[in-house]
């Protein structure tokens, strides 16, 4: 049970979260940037990464970058999630991550020094090299930002634009981790588990692509478990409606957190994914086997509103038709 939950409460917070507002930019910068007329890409914005056609293959194109205040608060952590969080985009998708590049804009050395140093701990630890890349050394700001390529065969591509009226919603998130002491919207697992072990989680992305058992998948970002999933159905052009106590989640009395702060978190490693029903049991077992905590957490619908429900309430978080999140108006028109 989730103690003192009210969905009123829940929506609130997360309609209200930065993590969340700060998306709206999205849709008004891709009315900018529209590609027209370009047969080999295949997916482009709304999606994780974009697809990029090469004959059975897709090549798998990303890029992310970290807020400021991050870097400041602990530079090695910006520099391993810098990382993370690109990893993650392209094993969404099912695909393989092959290389990183980065910019990086720097105010001192030392800064500098530990931002890197997180970067290559986790290049050695997910097994993603960074080949290149440009450097400010002078710049008044300090940001880095990474892209990344993947690839895999293009008929096994997850997008997150797909998912279907009836669909069951699966959240898997590693819950063998803790609040990360420079950041309390972080929960930190990656750095708590070996290279075998994180390399396996992103892993059964690649399971679940081949074997074609989800409809539609992102990983878990900085909008948070539900913010994510609205992204999701957003692309999708879809609704649905999720029960609160079906989130998985740790103890929350013992790391101090309460739900709403829970599912505004960042969860380090996470992903949000549609499937058949009957798909449900295979794709939260894999999971499990990884290391990870797998759970059913309602269904998509024709609504185009996200609801979330606890003990026979139920609250609307988003309407995605007359407002979104990113704020997309026509996914369709964009490639």
């Amino acid at each position: 049970m989730v103690d003192n939950c009210s969905p009123d409460s829940v929506a609130r917070s997360v309609r209200e979260y930065e993590g969340v507002t700060r998306k709206r930019g999205i849709g008004e910068l891709i009315e900018c940037l529209r590609i027209t007329d370009q047969p080999d890409v295949v997916a482009s914005f709304g999606e994780d990464a974009a697809v990029i056609r090469q004959d059975d293959l897709a090549l798998l194109l990303a890029a992310d970058g970290i807020w400021s205040r991050l870097m400041e608060a602990d530079p090695f952590w910006a520099g391993y999630c810098a990382v993370l969080v690109n990893v993650h985009d392209i094993a969404a998708m099912g695909g393989r991550p092959l290389a990183m590049v980065d910019v990086l804009s720097f105010t001192d050395g030392t800064l500098r020094n530990e931002v890197t140093r997180g970067m290559q701990a986790a290049s050695e630890q997910f097994g993603v090299p960074i080949v290149g890349g440009h450097l400010h050394p002078d710049t008044p700001y300090s940001v880095i930002d990474l892209a990344i390529m993947g690839s895999m065969p293009i008929d096994d591509v997850i997008y997150s634009s797909t998912a279907g009226a009836g669909d069951r919603i699966v959240a898997a998130i590693d819950l063998e981790g803790r609040v990360h002491p420079s950041c309390l919207l972080n929960w930190d697992s990656a750095t708590m588990r070996s290279a075998g072990e994180v390399r396996k989680q992103i892993g059964v992305m690649r399971e679940l692509a081949t074997r074609h058992l989800v409809t539609a998948a992102k990983d878990i970002s900085n909008p948070g478990v539900i913010g994510t999933l609205g992204m999701l159905l957003e692309t999708s052009k879809k609704g649905a409606e999720i029960e609160l106590d079906a989130i998985p989640r740790p103890d929350l009395k013992a790391h101090g957190l309460t739900f709403e702060h829970w599912v505004r978190m960042y969860p380090g490693m996470g992903f949000i994914m549609t499937c058949h029903d009957e798909h449900t049991e295979e794709v939260c077992r894999l999971f499990e086997e990884a290391g990870m905590t797998a759970r059913p957490i309602g269904w998509v619908n024709d609504s185009h509103s996200l609801s979330v429900s606890y003990e026979g309430t139920t609250t609307s978080v988003f309407n995605l038709e007359s407002e979104g999140i990113m704020r997309i108006i026509d996914t369709t028109d964009l490639v």
